[in-house]
């Protein structure tokens, strides 16, 4: 691990998010510590290098600060979690997103965290607070089992964990939901897995869930997936070099059907498919906050 200088630390997007509804990007760290071995955060264009090294932006909270007074006349909703996961095991002992989202309840930010750990839980005091403004939780969960999760996310928390800490912010009234991506060709795109996912999701108090049937690969993050292919999932990187050659997006042959299935099952289920996004006070109406 090491420190470095960031020259700032909310950078706004070039266009709308669609996604997520955020309008800054906020990230704490440079690298991840999850191992996802399909991280598009490898791909050559970011310039990073070998992702598990992590550099900790060290003026991170008094840039933010300084970042989210000169904000505070046009706020909008902030993201984290796109480049690396913000509740990566460094930050149990920094607590730079903790003390992030203190600064953030404080100037009264909307907020949407994206992440694959249960560590998120630590913070759930302040998220109810922000979620007086608005706040989302969105979880990435792509397998169903255990199993599977620790073989293509091996550092990451277990499925099961995750479902846990969704059920947990749900019940303290926090908005929270599945993104379910990616789905990954010859993997984990069957039915079964999908059905399953989202069962478990709406038992766990999700509200929505946003699927990908498919996965992105580029220069530098397709090398790192073939190896790891080979090592867990021999005769896949065949299937895929195959069927996709350099292609960015990489569909399963599934997809009509599981995009089905997806539908049709969250709408039985009544979970929305689309997250509701922040939506400012109009002119002259008065917050509560």
């Amino acid at each position: 691990m090491q420190y470095i200088e960031a020259k700032s630390i909310l950078s706004r997007l070039k266009g709308p998010d669609t996604w997520f509804g955020i309008t800054y990007n906020m990230n704490l760290y440079r690298g991840c510590q999850h191992g996802c071995i399909y991280c598009d955060t490898r791909s050559d264009c970011y310039k990073i290098g070998d992702i598990s090294q992590i550099s900790v932006k060290q003026n991170a909270l008094e840039l933010l600060k300084k970042e989210l007074y000169a904000k505070r006349k046009n706020k909008a909703t902030i993201g984290t979690g796109s480049m690396n996961d913000p509740y990566m095991p460094v930050e149990k002992e920094l607590q730079f997103v903790r003390k992030a989202l203190q600064l953030i309840a404080t100037e009264k930010f909307p907020v949407h965290i994206l992440t694959k750990s249960s560590l998120v839980e630590r913070d759930s005091d302040i998220l109810q607070e922000i979620a007086k403004i608005y706040v989302a939780a969105s979880f990435t969960i792509t397998s169903a089992t255990d199993i599977l999760s620790s073989q293509i996310e091996p550092l990451a928390p277990k499925t099961s964990e995750r479902f846990k800490a969704m059920e947990l912010l749900a019940h303290k009234g926090i908005y929270t939901g599945v993104t379910l991506m990616p789905i990954l060709p010859f993997i984990n795109d069957t039915k079964e897995n999908i059905q399953t996912i989202i069962h478990r999701a709406k038992d766990s108090g999700a509200s929505y869930i946003l699927p990908m049937f498919g996965v992105t690969l580029r220069k530098g993050s397709r090398e790192y997936f073939y190896s790891a292919l080979d090592k867990n999932f021999p005769g896949v990187k065949a299937e895929y070099q195959k069927h996709f050659g350099d292609q960015y997006a990489c569909y399963s042959s599934h997809y009509r059907e599981l995009s089905d299935v997806f539908f049709d099952f969250c709408g039985k289920l009544g979970i929305a498919t689309q997250m509701q996004f922040y939506q400012p006070l109009p002119d002259g109406q008065l917050s509560l906050f």
